[in-house]
Order: C-alpha cells, then sequence, then structure tokens
C-alpha cells in the first residue's frame, strides 16, 4: 500500500502590502479628507456650546444617563429615537446613492477603517521609508538593532494614535474636560477604561496589522454593493481595449503595442495589493490612487492620461470605435441614483420639519386601574392618573393642568390644592393627579366617558394635550 500524499493546505499566511508614495489629485483629496474627518473626530467633543447652568455646555454630546443627545442647539430626548432612526436611514440611503454612482467610494475616501489605515502607512513611512525600504526590512530575517528599533518606534506611534482614537470616543459621552482629567487621576467609571481598552486594541490591530483583511473579510459591504452598481456606476478601470497589449507581452512581439508598459506603478501604490488591470475586483475600494500613479507614468512617457480612471463600463464599446465616453454626469443622474436622492431627500426634509414644529412642552398619560376607581365618602367616583410633563424649555416653567369633556368632572392635583403645579427647567416631572365626578353624575354612572386632558405653559400660551377616560360604577354593575 503506497502512502498518500497530504492534501494541499486551504491556508495562505498574510503577505503584507507595502504601498509605494504616489502624489496627484485623488492622494491630495485624500489627504484633505483624512484631516477634515479626524479632526473632526477629536476636536468636536472640546467645543462647547452655552445652553444654560443646568445644561451641559458640550457642543456634541451623547448623556446616556439622562437619556439625551445635545448637537449644538438641538437637543434629543430618548422619547424622540424617531430622529436616529430617521439619521441612520438616511446614511443607508447615502450609501446606496453614492455606490450606485461612484462605486465604493466611501471605501476608499472616508470609511474610517480606510483613514486610520492611511494615518497608520503615512507614520510607518515616516520612520521606516518608502516601499522598497520597508520590503527590505520585512524580508531581512535577522532582527538586529536597527530593525528592533524602527519597529519599536512604529509600534509605540501606532500605539499613541490608538489610544488617542479609543480616549476621544467617550469624551462623546461625558464632559471632555471634566472625564479627561478623571481618566489621568483613576477616578473615571470602569467602563471609560474598558472602551478605552477595546478601541485602542482594535485600532491598533485593525489600522496596523489587519488592514486589507478587514475590508475583504470583516466589511459585509464588498458583498453587498453589486446590488447597488450597474453597467453605468462610474467606477475605477483600466482601459484594456487602450493599454494592450503590454511592452512585455509575447503579442506586442507581432501587434501595435498598447500604452501600458507594464511598470507596476498601479499595483504598487494600491493599498490592498491588487491588479486593477485584472479587471473589476471585490476587494478595490475605489481609492483610485492608481490613477495618481498611472497618469504621473503616461506623462513621463509622452502618453495621453486616463489608461486607468474613472469610467463607466457601458461607455467602452463606444470608447473601443474611437468615440467620446459620455460626461460623468449623465452617468451619474440616472433613474436610481435620482430615486435616491429623492428618497433621501424626503427623510431629511420630514427631520428637518419634524424638529420645527416639536412642542417645548409635552404629556403623557397614564390611567392607574388598579382600582379602576374609588368611591369616596360622599358618594362620588374619583379615577388617578399619573401625568409625566416635558419641560424642554432652558427655565422652569408653571404649568396649568385642565380637562376637557363632561363639565361635571374636577381636577385635582396631588400635593397642591392649585391646578398647577411648577416643572423644572428641561426635564420630565411626574404628577399624580384625580378626576373626580359627583354622586349621580353622568361620568359616575357611565361606564367611561371620553375626555382630554390639557396642559398650558403660562408663561407663554403653548398648549399640549392627550386623550383618555373616566371609567364610573357602569363597569362594575
Amino acid at each position: 500500500m503506497t502512502d498518500q500524499a497530504p492534501p494541499p493546505s486551504l491556508y495562505a499566511a498574510r503577505e503584507p502590502i507595502f504601498p509605494r508614495r504616489v502624489s496627484g489629485p485623488f492622494r491630495n483629496l485624500k489627504w484633505v479628507i483624512l484631516a477634515v474627518t479626524l479632526g473632526i473626530y477629536y476636536l468636536v467633543p472640546w467645543i462647547r456650546w452655552d445652553r444654560g447652568p443646568s445644561l451641559p455646555d458640550q457642543a456634541v454630546l451623547l448623556d446616556l444617563a439622562n437619556r439625551r443627545f445635545y448637537f449644538f442647539w438641538i437637543e434629543i430626548w430618548s422619547h424622540e429615537f424617531y430622529f436616529v432612526a430617521g439619521l441612520l436611514i438616511m446614511a443607508g440611503l447615502g450609501l446606496f446613492l453614492f455606490t450606485s454612482a461612484l462605486g465604493r467610494v466611501w471605501c476608499g475616501y472616508a470609511c474610517p477603517q480606510t483613514v486610520w489605515t492611511d494615518l497608520f502607512i503615512l507614520v510607518e513611512r515616516w520612520i521606516e521609508g518608502d516601499r522598497n525600504a520597508r520590503l527590505r526590512l520585512h524580508r531581512q530575517t535577522k532582527m538586529d538593532a536597527r530593525k528592533l528599533r524602527l519597529r519599536i518606534t512604529k509600534w509605540l506611534s501606532w500605539l499613541l494614535i490608538a489610544i488617542a482614537t479609543g480616549g476621544a470616543w467617550v469624551f462623546y459621552f461625558a464632559d471632555a474636560p471634566t472625564l479627561f482629567v478623571d481618566i489621568f487621576t483613576g477616578q473615571a467609571a470602569a467602563v471609560a477604561y474598558i472602551t478605552v481598552a477595546i478601541l485602542t486594541a482594535t485600532t491598533f490591530v485593525f489600522g496596523g496589522f489587519m488592514r486589507e483583511q478587514i475590508c475583504i473579510y470583516a466589511c459585509p459591504w464588498p458583498r453587498i454593493q453589486a446590488a447597488m452598481m450597474d453597467e453605468d456606476t462610474v467606477t475605477v478601470a483600466y482601459r484594456e481595449w487602450r493599454g494592450e497589449p503590454r511592452k512585455h507581452s509575447e503579442e506586442a512581439k507581432t501587434e501595435p503595442m498598447g500604452d501600458c508598459i507594464d511598470c507596476m506603478a498601479c499595483v504598487n501604490v494600491c493599498p490592498m495589493g491588487i491588479d486593477i488591470r485584472d479587471g473589476q475586483q471585490m476587494e478595490c475600494i475605489t481609492c483610485a490612487l492608481c490613477i495618481d500613479a498611472c497618469d504621473d507614468v503616461m506623462d513621463r512617457i509622452g502618453k495621453p492620461r486616463g489608461l486607468i480612471d474613472y469610467i463607466a463600463l457601458s461607455d467602452e464599446p463606444s470608447e473601443r470605435e474611437g468615440k467620446p465616453a459620455r460626461s460623468a454626469w449623465v452617468h451619474v443622474f440616472r433613474p436610481r441614483t435620482i430615486l435616491y436622492t429623492a428618497l433621501w431627500g424626503s427623510v431629511g426634509i420630514a427631520l428637518i420639519v419634524a424638529l420645527f414644529i416639536r412642542a417645548e412642552i409635552e404629556m403623557t398619560v397614564a390611567a392607574v386601574r388598579n382600582p379602576t376607581f374609588v368611591t369616596l365618602s360622599d358618594g362620588s367616583i374619583r379615577n388617578t392618573y399619573d401625568i409625566r410633563l416635558r419641560n424642554k424649555n432652558g427655565e422652569e416653567r408653571l404649568f396649568r393642568m385642565f380637562v376637557k369633556g363632561d363639565p361635571t368632572l374636577r381636577i385635582q392635583l396631588e400635593g397642591t390644592p392649585y391646578a398647577s403645579v411648577t416643572v423644572p427647567a428641561d426635564t420630565s416631572f411626574l404628577q399624580r393627579v384625580y378626576l373626580i365626578a359627583p354622586s349621580g353624575s353622568d361620568p359616575a354612572m357611565a361606564e367611561r366617558t371620553e375626555l382630554r386632558f390639557w396642559v398650558e405653559d403660562l408663561t407663554n400660551g403653548d398648549r399640549a394635550y392627550k386623550d383618555s377616560s373616566f371609567s364610573g360604577k357602569g363597569e362594575a354593575e
């Protein structure tokens, strides 16, 4: 019996990618977006916004303890979660819109994984040198003093960036200056340290060691994007009909040579390590760095730019015949993108309208049904209600309560002989309210009487109401 060879392994170790430095309009655009997005992320928690003495003065704050979200002059309460849901819907529609129009433009320019990976690669290039120097260092098997020094310096730099990333995130959930002092004095809550540690670890690993693997294996969007794109989507592609045959190919010996000289510049600058000349690939994040690299080579050899470019696949037949491509605007503004834009705009307009028409006072009414009613000594019937009053103003307000329905019903507030109550600024106030129907009256004898509770802000006359009902003896008989 002969020994069988072991089956081949399906596992392949990751080969690190060392993108070469490139310059050009798309690389410059990525630097601008990197600076703007990181600036927003790190600096926004430190912006102050005066809301009055009783409210936090942080411009952007997600106050989980008090269940509020503050965004400059906008304050979202916990019961107004539909604003958050609307923003999430807009984010999803926006992603569909940009993908349909320009491919994975979000992934290539503004995705946090892309932004922090760009930052980590920049630090790596500053410390270890450009692509060739980093390749030599990676292939050097001996860990000498120089390699150890460069590695430790790089990792420490990455770690500082990762700590700053995790630290900046927790500042969105508490007063940033106070939390900053508490963290360094050991007085912050355990959840703050745990959050910083988790985000530090994930940023360090994802941005430093799992760069393209996160985009290929962990992120679901590369697999979803195919449903959002079609032949009219403008995306990064190689004009094969213009570039082939390449200088070093067998066909070039017998046929007219194409514009591609097989210099590998597009491959060497790609952060995903792919060859765009192989066609559309799931790994491509359309960062357009290959366009900058190829245009630079075309300038040097005296060929027109655009061998690699943002193009639509539907333009291929006409370009092969030498006809000019259609304008990019024709591809961007088509029925699918117009529909996405209309949906996105409709949700945004609805949120803005809801934001401006929402009342500064609100109320909820919950009838206490255990027992359903109480018979008083004089024969009157009493119902109990828990009414929550919300005062969204920056100062305390006096709210007057009254009821509309049967005129015999009498309202009484627990803890006060008056029909009004003071509600503190920017808070909810729970008030127990009694409705009393005289003995023998219609509400006292009926099983159910419809009514409406009203609350009025005595400062500016704003009103709010909620419908409810009164239960009488008829329900028990």
